[in-house]
């Protein structure tokens, strides 16, 4: 199925091809190809915008997920016809994540992408907010960026590595 990318921002270049190339592959390395996805690209202040109606938190972010479907960690939904092979939405905050990739000295398409990980791993039921969930979430992320690593001859590791 498809990748439908939106960058709803100015501040910053994003390679539209190569991250939607990447996030083909990181979908299927979670055997979820023949789910939609959307993804946006965000500016921090439709990131801060968000953040403050679904979490409360009044300040921008890296990633927010929003799963069609409500899935425990792992698991593939089962949509009962065709409109309801989506897997959700991922807001990509990437203002926030050019800022910090330009504080940290990280290349920011590597980090958008890894970022895409963690918010495809968010629709399928991944969570972090207890040791055992980060674990879980954690070893997954590190399965399919080493899939698109083998594949693209890339170096990329998980976001969520020093959460715990």
């Amino acid at each position: 199925m498809s990748v439908a990318l939106r960058n709803a921002q100015r501040a910053v270049s994003v390679r539209r091809a190569s991250l939607r190339r990447a996030v083909c592959a990181l979908r299927s390395a979670l055997g979820a190809s023949r789910f939609d996805v959307g993804l946006v690209c965000a500016s921090n202040a439709l990131m801060q915008r968000l953040n403050g109606i679904y979490r409360h938190c009044l300040e921008p972010t890296d990633v927010l997920s929003f799963p069609f479907h409500q899935v425990e960690a792992g698991e593939l939904p089962r949509p009962c016809c065709r409109g309801e092979y989506n897997l959700g939405d991922i807001f990509l905050g990437v203002e926030y994540i050019h800022q910090q990739c330009r504080e940290t000295g990280e290349d920011f398409d590597d980090v958008l992408t890894v970022t895409a990980a963690h918010g495809l791993c968010h629709l399928l039921g991944y969570r972090h907010d207890t040791k055992p969930e980060w674990e879980q979430m954690y070893q997954k992320e590190v399965q399919i960026l080493e899939e698109l690593n083998r594949l693209t001859g890339s170096r990329l590791r998980p976001l969520t590595a020093g959460l715990f």
